[in-house]
């Protein structure tokens, strides 16, 4: 299946791979690589009337330009078995599916993680999947960490899948979370700080890194407890550990985030309770889309999971009436 993209001025004078690494969901760099070494995508110069037969990936793109890109057919995951795991099921139709993923829970195969993924169990529940993210992310559109739960759309074909892609890099797709934060947060705080992979430590991420993509978050509640506050977080652009990186950067990480500073051995015994998250108190709890066939919107909520609400009971001052 064939998808064509037109470059917009910021990507202009970026490399092909990184430009295509930036629109096109579900593929790594490097399998962006292959097929444009493979001769599946070709570039077409604005105003220009010949493409390029076979740019390589580190071609300049220019704004304007059209690249088409010739994904390959989706076929049957090979290694990838089914799993009857369960699977919290909010929504499905022919054309998606809106699942409320458990935290613990890793999205796709990867390193360290064959079997036991969302993946696996999708393909147990679903045998309608878009193949647009290869066989190891069989209808993933976007992700979550493994440690965060909450709502996710699921692609069920490729047109629904190019389509929901779209909507996630044309910042159309309405994403709210739930966050546990150490200090006092007031509403209505924007955070607007570029993040990159950390320099230092690889599997973190930075806003402080030399090469950096945009990425903005708002806080558009806050309920302050004694010593932490429960936010309500939008975001806009979608970088990995987003939530995780903005918070621990203004200097109030998320409970229970060991990556980011959000785990203390030294805790008051008011908020002992705190020592028993075992993953950083972070929730999907809203996500807002256009229906990829008849464009109707769609709205899915996911309600605090037992484990945050549980810790919620019994820190001191959260059934005070004075909200």
């Amino acid at each position: 299946m064939a998808i064509e993209l037109i470059v917009p001025s910021e990507f202009d004078g970026q490399r092909l791979d990184r430009f295509l690494a930036s629109v096109v969901e579900g593929r790594s760099r490097s399998q962006l690589q292959q097929l444009i070494e493979d001769g599946c995508v070709q570039v077409r110069r604005g105003g220009a009337s010949g493409a390029s037969a076979s740019p390589k990936p580190n071609l300049s793109v220019r704004a304007g330009d059209r690249v088409t890109v010739d994904l390959p057919a989706a076929t049957a995951p090979a290694d990838v078995a089914p799993e009857r795991l369960p699977l919290d099921v909010l929504y499905q139709d022919a054309d998606l599916a809106v699942i409320n993923k458990p935290a613990g829970m890793v999205v796709h195969p990867g390193a360290g993680h064959a079997s036991g993924t969302l993946v696996n169990a999708l393909l147990h529940h679903m045998r309608d999947l878009s193949g647009v993210g290869g066989e190891l992310r069989a209808g993933i559109v976007h992700r979550l960490d493994r440690g965060t739960s909450g709502v996710m759309v699921i692609a069920k074909n490729d047109a629904a899948h190019h389509e929901l892609s779209r909507q996630f890099h044309d910042r159309e797709v309405e994403k709210e979370y739930v966050a546990l934060v150490w200090g006092v947060v007031q509403a209505g705080r924007r955070i607007d700080a570029a993040i990159g992979r950390d320099p230092v430590h690889r599997q973190k991420m930075s806003a402080r890194a030399r090469r950096a993509r945009e990425a903005v978050t708002r806080i558009t509640r806050a309920r302050q407890l004694r010593g932490v506050t429960l936010c309500q977080v939008a975001i806009h652009t979608g970088r990995t550990h987003q939530i995780r990186v903005h918070l621990s950067a203004i200097g109030h990480p998320i409970v229970g985030d060991p990556l980011y500073g959000g785990v203390r051995r030294r805790i008051p015994g008011d908020l002992r309770a705190l020592q028993r998250l075992d993953r950083p108190f972070l929730h999907a709890e809203r996500l807002a889309f256009a229906h990829p066939r008849d464009g109707r919107r769609m709205e899915f909520t996911a309600p605090l999971p037992e484990d945050l609400m549980n810790i919620l009971e019994e820190l001191p001052g959260w059934h005070d009436d004075d909200e």
